[in-house]
């Protein structure tokens, strides 16, 4: 075990200082977007003290550090670790499958195209599935609704708008009343250029200006966003999908083909290691619309909430469909409480507040807020104990045991 040293990444959509807020330390970079703590290459944490990248770390002895069935099934630490805080939304994105991803990076690959280039759709060979479990209110959209529901809200602007603009909303419902609705819909709003660009702002000026569709409160998160992105077709996409709100505590699991976005809020995010992302409005970034189109799953689906397992009356353990992480939630209200760690292989541990000490057979190590360390799988098994009569909050993430 060895405690981690880790860097915020200053993205525009970052809140001004929540991240170092949550950790008790002072703001030295804003915006704060997102804290990464792990082994990814692009950013990676190091060790205290020696300054040394924990990928390269890992790398000294990654069967023994890692753990034998977890070096065996990806060679790697196989997850990254991060506290996202946004007060911008997101870009709306699909991550691949795996079996997608390993193709078509290999095509990229072959085709020269070039890894840092705008128009790069694949970094890696791997696939990206997260979860996030909110620290604060949090707002995110994700999957599509009903095409039922679409149409019902679209139909609430016909007696308001133009004539060019009621024949562009009829034909998005005529199209949500067809076959394959939400696929054919999507495609029709990325495509549709200037005329949908113009929608957006119409649509959303007639939200603003009548109380009674700002009521309706995903209309009302159109003009949200719209003032972020004024005219962007990303607008009108987000009327296709879902609008979620997560309590502080609540959490959600994003798989292959989720069309999603996050809107504002902060919290705990862990995900495999990739860089591979679609993206589909909300960015001034590369928008490829059939690649998008062929990674989406374009079918009505609910909001993937993930709830937790007790562990014990003061630890949920959360396990996400996806075998490269999980993500344990201790939180004590006395001192010496001991949580047994429901790690598998190599860990990363935050400290958000209190302080617990890390206990193996072979060493211990103190974590105040705002502490993170590395745990190895020669540490294992681990214990915490919380040594604060006030709150203390602890979060574990490793890999799970391979499901069968």
């Amino acid at each position: 075990m060895f405690e981690l040293k880790n860097s915020i990444r200053d993205y525009h959509w970052g809140s001004t200082q929540e991240i170092t807020e949550l950790l008790g330390q002072p703001a030295t970079i804003s915006p704060q977007a997102e804290l990464w703590l792990g082994a990814h290459p692009g950013c990676p944490s190091t060790v205290l003290g020696s300054g040394q990248p924990l990928h390269e770390a890992i790398a000294v002895d990654p069967e023994r550090t890692l753990g034998e069935d977890i070096f065996a099934r990806y060679g790697r630490l196989p997850f990254l670790f991060k506290v996202l805080s946004a007060s911008q939304p997101l870009s709306i994105q699909v991550h691949p499958t795996l079996d997608q991803a390993r193709a078509r990076f290999a095509k990229e690959e072959a085709a020269g195209v070039a890894r840092d280039a705008a128009n790069r759709n694949y970094k890696d060979d791997n696939h990206k599935p997260e979860m996030l479990y909110a620290l604060t209110d949090f707002v995110a959209l994700s999957g599509f609704r009903l095409p039922q529901d679409i149409v019902a809200d679209l139909r609430l602007f016909l007696p308001r708008l133009s004539t060019n603009d009621t024949k562009l909303v009829n034909e998005l419902i005529r199209l949500l009343e067809g076959g394959e609705p939400l696929g054919h819909s999507l495609r029709y709003v990325l495509t549709g250029g200037r005329g949908i660009s113009d929608l957006v702002l119409n649509l959303c000026g007639a939200i603003s200006a009548d109380p009674a569709l700002h009521e309706n409160v995903q209309l009302a998160e159109l003009v949200r966003i719209n003032e972020i992105y004024p005219g962007d077709a990303g607008v009108l996409v987000a009327l296709l999908l879902n609008l979620v709100f997560l309590k502080p505590g609540e959490a959600i699991s994003l798989g292959a083909g989720n069309v999603h976005a996050y809107l504002r809020g902060l919290g705990i995010e862990v995900m495999a290691n990739s860089d591979n992302v679609l993206r589909g409005g909300l960015t001034s970034k590369h928008i490829d619309v059939p690649e998008l189109l062929e990674i989406s799953i374009a079918e009505p689906s609910a909001a993937p909430l993930l709830a937790g397992l007790k562990v014990s009356d003061h630890s949920q353990l959360f396990q996400p469909n996806f075998d490269e992480f999980q993500l344990q939630v201790t939180q004590t209200h006395q001192a010496q409480v001991r949580t047994e760690l429901q790690l598998h292989g190599a860990s990363v541990v935050l400290c958000t507040a209190g302080e617990f000490t890390l206990e193996s057979a072979m060493q211990s190590l103190q974590l105040s807020r705002g502490d993170s360390a590395f745990i190895t799988a020669e540490d294992l098994p681990v214990g915490a104990i919380s040594r604060s009569s006030e709150p203390a909050t602890l979060f574990a993430a490793s890999a799970q045991e391979k499901s069968n």
